[in-house]
Order: structure tokens, then sequence, then C-alpha cells
């Protein structure tokens, strides 16, 4: 006697799920940084940018380089921060047990923010971290406006 097995539509969708799921985890949430693209180029630079009231700040981390490793750019309204990592000689008494540091060209560029003057830009570096100031021109600088009142038709009052 055959078995009469009840199809489930959603059992398929839930495997639609989860590949979609497996999708966005490797794709966003596992960092490529670690992984070559091709062989001599490192991954993505991780960078933080921020904006204050009068500048805006980017950092790199880059361990292991001296600043003339890097080479820092702006055109137009676009960053570029470019470097190389040079391999250490390898010796072959040593049998590698592990092995994940990088070494290879990278580079990195994003899109400013618009009004900062570059010509007036400062790079920092300490302790493996570049840090780029950016200052903003005047016309995109926060402005404070002080608002008035009118009593009975009468002109604003300062």
């Amino acid at each position: 006697m055959a078995n009469i097995i009840r199809w489930e539509p959603f059992s398929e969708v839930v495997s639609l799920r989860d590949a979609m799921d497996r999708l966005f985890e490797e794709s966003f949430i596992t960092p490529r940084f670690f992984a070559p693209l091709r062989e001599g180029v490192m991954g993505t630079l991780p960078l933080d940018v921020m904006e204050t009231e009068n500048d805006v700040i980017v950092k790199a981390s880059v361990p292991g380089l001296k600043p003339e490793d890097l080479d820092v750019t702006v055109t137009g309204d676009t960053l570029t921060i470019k470097g190389k990592t040079k391999a250490e000689t390898k010796q072959e008494k040593e049998s590698y047990l592990l092995q994940e540091r990088r070494f290879g060209s990278f580079q990195r560029s994003i899109t400013l923010p618009a009004g900062v003057q570059s010509d007036k830009a400062q790079a920092d570096f300490d302790n493996g971290v570049l840090t780029l100031t950016l200052p903003k021109v005047e016309e995109v600088k926060p402005k404070q406006i002080k608002v008035g009142t009118r009593t009975n038709g009468s002109p604003l009052n300062k």
C-alpha cells in the first residue's frame, strides 16, 4: 500500500528564506577585509567618516604602514586612499600553522559630502590610524537664524 504524503507549500518558501538569509549574511555581515580579492590585492580598507560642525573627518586603519606607503588624493568630491603592504621574505625552514596576514596593494574611494575644502585638508598618522580632516566651506556650515516676533502688525522685534 502506498503512503500518501501531504504537500506543504510553505516548506519550500522557508528554504528560499534560508537561502536569502545566507546571501545577506555572506554579502553584508561577513567582512571581506580579510579575504583577498585576487593574488596580491587586499580587501576593502575599513573607514570611519564623521561630520562635525566645521569639518568632515575620515579615519582609516592602516596597521603596519608608514606615512610614505600611503597615497591620499581628492579629485572633485571623491577621496581616494591607496597603499601597499610588502610581504616579508619567507624562509623555507618555517612551517606555518596559520597565515592570515595579507600583503599587496589596496585602494578605497568614497564620495565626500558637498562643500569641503580639499586644498586645506590635513592628514595625521598615529599608531596605524590615518586621520584626514577636511574643513567645510562657509556656505555649508550651519548658521543660527534669530527668530523675532510680530506684535499688532508692527515690524519684527529683534
